[in-house]
């Protein structure tokens, strides 16, 4: 399952993301695996997703958040 697959409200953990350009960018603002995250809405065309992360919220397209594979955690 990747992050784009998340539905609002779902707390999933990250468990590794794929390679490509943005990758040590989206580590640095602390989507590493391991750390809980929670999908708090979705654009209404479906362009972005918004997540939860420690403390702080974060926008990512979905075009990235495919790269980002989750497992469910409650």
């Amino acid at each position: 399952m990747t992050l784009k697959d998340g539905k609002t409200g779902m707390t999933l953990k990250i468990l590794q993301i794929g390679e490509s350009p943005l990758k040590q960018r989206l580590m640095s603002m602390g989507l590493i695996p391991g750390t809980k995250v929670t999908v708090l809405r979705s654009a209404p065309m479906g362009d972005s997703i918004a997540i939860g992360i420690r403390s702080y919220n974060l926008a990512l397209r979905r075009e990235d958040a495919v790269l980002i594979s989750v497992e469910q955690v409650g």
